[in-house]
């Protein structure tokens, strides 16, 4: 197992940048009620976390999208199929990403949301994998930099799988992982030990 893949971010570490991250974002908004927005699925995890972090009432809201076509990257190219049904004109928004990749999608998402005429729009990511930013696009919160590599865990995917691991995984065989999608799958028996 060891060969497919490492740790990157361990459980600890991930529980307490998110919440360096919930306090910092409750002083940024002291006063007011953000709207944090995830883009479904690999968000809802980050997003969960986040909102018990931070001290302030907010409001969330989910969207989901499709890449069109069955290629692994977007170049930014989406489908909304769910959208955010409540006005956001005035409102303070946080887009929370689980990862900033090429920053082609979130420049995307930011667009739509920022259309909607909210008094501030921000990102708040997990990852920050900027090595591989292609937009300029520069998040205020971040939780780690991400290296160019593929990650699991904590919401983040591999053929819908490993989103429940805690820790956040670095994939060093790729190809191991390809061949056969479950060689992970005893890590989840021991992340519920």
């Amino acid at each position: 197992m060891t060969e497919v893949a490492s740790v990157l971010y361990g459980r600890e570490d991930v529980r307490r940048r998110v919440e360096e991250l919930g306090r910092t974002i409750t002083g940024d908004y002291v006063g007011r009620e953000p709207v944090l927005v995830t883009v479904l699925t690999g968000g809802a995890v980050f997003l969960a976390d986040l909102i018990r972090a931070v001290d302030l009432p907010v409001e969330t809201h989910f969207m989901a999208i499709s890449r069109y076509g069955d290629a692994e990257e977007s170049f930014g190219r989406v489908q909304i199929l769910l959208d955010v049904e409540d006005d956001l004109a005035g409102r303070d928004v946080v887009l929370v990403e689980d990862i900033v990749d090429t920053g082609l999608t979130s420049r995307y998402m930011l667009s739509v949301l920022g259309a909607r005429a909210p008094a501030s729009l921000e990102i708040c990511t997990l990852l920050d994998r900027s090595v591989r930013r292609i937009v300029p696009l520069l998040p205020r919160y971040v939780g780690f930099d991400c290296p160019d590599t593929f990650v699991v865990g904590y919401g983040l995917d591999y053929r819908e799988r490993y989103r429940n691991l805690p820790d956040i995984l670095r994939v060093d065989d790729l190809a191991a992982l390809r061949a056969d999608p479950d060689v992970l799958a005893p890590l989840l028996t021991d992340a519920a030990a």
